[in-house]
């Protein structure tokens, strides 16, 4: 058990501090403390001692130097049961400080300020609460340390019960926190000087990218019951997305819910004039659709596959009204995931009393920063690939028209719609859409043919007259003859294959008029 006799606090976070340093003051425990904290404890009438009347030296360069001192350091890192060390303890008049209340500076805060300079930045890069808090967390037999405010009342409730003690388990649990801290706080200053230093390099990927993640929460499995999970949360948040929504009703998410709820929303933050509503389902959409209203965009994206959509996830970019969630909520249909940026209440009434169990989610308004867009990554077996997101923006005038038959303003429309969708569809991908709607997708087959085919399958007829998104280029024209067999009018397409030459002329021959993209959109 480590005693606890006399505790120095210095913290940047003040919440909760003063009740806690009243109850050790309670206890008997001497505090020692620093600058504001000092003066903020002494004002709730709380007796304090001055951390120069430890060190004998005033605080100095404007609080840059005040803890770095023997007569803290010595009486942190000092081993109990070592003889010698307590002898010279002694010997210079140092006595042991035995909990450490520290935590750091706010960097995080500093450097997220619009226009923040980087002198100001430099200022808020802690040196003493650092070195403060190793030193404790190295010594943590004897010493407790303490980074979090939310440990403040089971501190106070152990010391209570075992006379001003801590237990072992205890201290090393405070240490592994502190360690953790301190790691964070070094890697966010690295990875805000690496911008710094590196910006104007051709390589911007960061050296080190796992610490940017924190867990959220532990999941109850993976992607199989047999597998463990747990979601991780980044620590800088850009923009409205899974991670950041708030959980309205329903039962935890799971591993398949995050990542398919996640794909969803991505998929309609590509429409940001109009509204649009996605019904995703083993993390491809089943059902796509734009609309003049949200009622009608939902009302297409389930009529594009209504078997598929039964135990979906829904997407939505716009206010959730009570029509729309009695559309949702119809009889026989079933949801387990629907996010969208906000609800009224009584379309929150409906879907709740429809529901027990399905899990609703709220975004606020939707939108992409492309100043920080963040990465996209896949974990690969010792190893880990990152990327940048594909946030590739199609215009019109980025279009190459190159058959004879060029696609009137409709076809033009659903080709650009047909084409954001394909982007969230996995490769290979082949999406046949109409009038602001998908009718079909073929997703992940192995050759582009078979999901033609597929997407044909899905469309049930109801593609005749539509058109084609391809997220690659069509290797063999066998695909584009298919395309026409369906009645399929328009295709766009990356172009770039050596075989453009063939893709062309077939679509020449069936009167299928063709768009290259020059961009591709593969999805693995």
């Amino acid at each position: 058990m480590a005693l606890i006799k006399r505790a120095l606090i210095s913290v940047s976070n003040k919440e909760g501090i003063v009740e806690f340093a009243r109850n050790l003051s309670e206890l008997g425990i001497e505090i020692i403390s620093t600058g504001g904290t000092a003066k903020q404890l002494s004002e709730a009438g709380i007796r304090v001692k001055g951390i120069s009347e430890i060190t004998k030296f005033p605080e100095m360069m404007d609080g840059r130097v005040k803890t770095l001192h023997p007569c803290v350091h010595a009486g942190i890192l000092a081993v109990r049961d070592n003889e010698g060390h307590m002898k010279e303890l002694s010997e210079q008049g140092i006595e042991t400080i035995d909990m450490v209340v520290c935590n750091l500076y706010p960097f995080a805060e500093t450097i997220a300020r619009e226009g923040v300079s980087l002198e100001e930045a430099i200022e808020n890069i802690d040196i003493g609460g650092p070195t403060m808090i190793r030193s404790a967390a190295k010594n943590n037999k004897y010493v407790a340390v303490v980074v979090d405010p939310g440990d403040y009342n089971l501190i106070i409730e152990e010391l209570k019960e075992n006379n001003r003690s801590l237990s072992e388990e205890t201290t090393l649990n405070l240490a592994y926190k502190a360690f953790h801290h301190t790691a964070q706080y070094d890697h966010l200053i690295q990875d805000y000087l690496s911008g710094i230093v590196k910006k104007d390099q051709e390589e911007d990927l960061p050296e080190v990218i796992m610490e940017r993640y924190t867990k959220k929460y532990n999941m109850r499995y993976g992607e199989n019951p047999h597998q463990k999970a747990a979601f991780y949360q980044e620590r800088e948040q850009n923009e409205p997305s899974i991670t950041t929504a708030r959980q309205l009703h329903g039962k935890e998410l799971s591993y398949n819910n995050i990542n398919d709820a996640n794909g969803a929303l991505e998929l309609v933050k590509e429409f940001t004039d109009e509204p649009a509503v996605a019904i995703i389902k083993h993390a491809n959409p089943c059902g796509m659709a734009i609309g003049k209203t949200l009622k009608e965009a939902y009302l297409k994206a389930y009529e594009g596959d209504p078997v598929s959509a039964y135990g979906s996830i829904i997407a939505l970019n716009g206010e959730v009204s009570a029509d729309i969630a009695s559309e949702i909520a119809g009889e026989g249909k079933f949801v387990e995931v629907i996010i969208a940026p906000s609800y009224t209440e009584e379309a929150l009434e409906i879907l709740k009393n429809r529901w027990k169990n399905i899990r609703i989610l709220e975004t606020g308004e939707l939108y992409v920063n492309r100043k920080k867009p963040g990465y996209d990554m896949k974990k690969v077996v010792g190893g880990l690939l990152v990327q940048e997101r594909d946030l590739h923006i199609l215009k019109k005038e980025d279009l190459q028209f190159v058959t004879e038959v060029r696609p009137d303003e409709q076809q033009l429309r659903d080709l650009l719609f047909a084409w954001k969708v394909v982007k969230h569809v996995k490769s290979n991908a082949i999406v046949m859409a109409k009038d602001g709607m998908i009718t079909g997708v073929g997703a992940g087959q192995m050759s582009r043919v078979d999901s033609m085919i597929i997407a044909g399958m899905k469309s049930g007829g109801r593609q005749e007259g539509g058109v084609v998104a391809s997220d690659a280029f069509f290797p063999f024209p066998d695909a584009i003859e298919e395309a026409a067999q369906k009645g399929i009018k328009a295709i766009i397409q990356p172009g770039g294959s050596v075989r453009d030459d063939q893709a062309i002329e077939t679509a020449n021959i069936y009167g299928i008029a063709m768009v290259f993209t020059g961009v591709r959109h593969f999805k693995h």
